[in-house]
């Protein structure tokens, strides 16, 4: 089947993708991005099969983004060297393979093994906001970054409910096992219908592009403060979301899967300010963005704080952080990707390895400040690393600009 063509600019000859194709990214994102994040609503019901504390048992969240962390320090800055249409489509068919290792995982051990596994290869995610991102125009850049993460986001969201759910119903090995079919279903639309785009970068050798990584991190201050609050905030998220199902089933009701499922449509509605949170960056600044983000983070952990009085107040507090984290990152990676197109992709690994070893740090404290100060140490954590998130953007680079020329770094091509 012919491959959709991308549009031209009127002005340039930097192609444009059609609507379409970007509609297509927004959905693989968010169908392949879930893989990372079933795990969470399962935990308990992992554990009881395993007979494993939950702090051993939230290891299976904290290696799934070790690995994803691992995969983006090491796949992703590939998408600056090869062709990213087969990038894509290859990640993609590999995490569907290595999805049944989690399926049919007969130890607890095993289970930890493929998870880190399925988060090295699913950056495809990744990948696909980088590849809009690539070929959209300057001022339209936050707008379609926003849009294909916020399939993304949703995906992250949508995964627990689904998996709330679905492992309700049919245990929590058939959820990884429809999502390893799902998982190849996407790989093969990615094959069928996106783009060959033309190939015009200087094709480095593999490690010279990870041995870029570091010069890089030294010289750009604003990649180095955008990596922190990436870190700040999915950490505090990854200490709610690790902790959910714990505290759910915990409580006087004791509460299984399907309330986590029903709180991740909660938060679905939070991400869906990502699109508005890329539009606000383009007209106002993301600095102005991250800002109000991080504050509105802050303060729904002082709600959740009221969680024994009633679940609303948990409800109220869910919506308003991951609304708050969802605008965080958009805004950090619309700014990650404006500083210099040779480097989108290692720009982009820098970062989202930043985050996610946030984000598995946040699932590691999460579950001990659970095991030792149950609910209190759990939002009391969230609102502290929020609000460290503030202290890191008012006191960092307001530079707009990458402090070096591309072109005169010998490790880096010309774009």
């Amino acid at each position: 089947m012919a491959s959709v063509q991308p549009l031209l600019h009127p002005e340039s000859e930097t192609p444009l993708l059609s609507p379409g194709v970007i509609w297509l990214l927004t959905a693989s994102a968010g169908l392949t991005v879930a893989n990372i994040y079933y795990n969470q609503s399962l935990l308990p019901e992992i554990g009881q099969e395993f007979h494993a504390a939950p702090s051993a048992t939230g290891s299976l969240a904290a290696a799934t983004q070790l690995g994803y962390a691992s995969g983006l320090f090491f796949l992703v800055p590939l998408g600056d060297s090869v062709e990213r249409r087969g990038l894509l489509v290859l990640t993609t068919v590999a995490t569907a393979f290595l999805m049944l290792g989690i399926a049919f995982a007969p130890t607890l051990s095993s289970a930890i093994f493929s998870s880190y596994l399925v988060g090295l290869t699913g950056v495809t995610p990744i990948l696909a906001v980088a590849y809009a991102a690539g070929f959209a125009s300057p001022g339209s850049r936050g707008r379609i970054v926003g849009t294909v993460m916020s399939g993304l986001l949703v995906g992250i969201l949508f995964s627990r409910s689904a998996a709330g759910f679905f492992g309700a119903w049919f245990g929590w090995r058939a959820v990884f096992q429809f999502g390893a079919g799902l998982t190849l279903l996407t790989g093969l639309l990615l094959f069928l219908y996106l783009p060959r785009l033309p190939h015009h970068r200087e094709r480095l050798s593999y490690f010279r592009l990870l041995a870029s990584l570091p010069a890089l991190l030294a010289r750009e201050p604003l990649l180095r403060s955008s990596a922190l609050l990436g870190a700040l905030s999915f950490g505090a998220f990854s200490v709610f979301w690790t902790t959910l199902a714990f505290y759910l089933a915990n409580r006087p009701e004791h509460y299984g899967g399907g309330m986590v499922g029903l709180f991740g449509l909660v938060a679905i509605a939070g991400a869906l300010v990502a699109p508005f949170a890329g539009h606000f960056s383009d007209r106002l600044g993301v600095r102005t963005v991250n800002g109000l983000a991080l504050t509105v983070m802050v303060l729904s952990f002082l709600i959740m704080g009221l969680a024994h009085v009633s679940l609303i107040w948990l409800a109220l507090g869910v919506f308003a952080m991951d609304a708050g984290a969802q605008a965080n990152h958009i805004s950090n990676q619309a700014r990650v990707m404006s500083l210099a197109p040779a480097f989108r992709n290692r720009f982009t690994s820098i970062y989202m390895v930043s985050y996610f070893v946030g984000g598995a740090l946040g699932s590691t404290i999460g579950a001990y400040a659970w095991d030792r100060w149950h609910w209190t140490g759990v939002w009391t954590l969230g609102a502290a690393l929020s609000a460290t998130g503030l202290v890191v953007l008012f006191t960092g680079s307001k530079q707009g600009k990458p402090s070096f020329d591309p072109i005169e770094d010998p490790l880096i091509p010309e774009s």
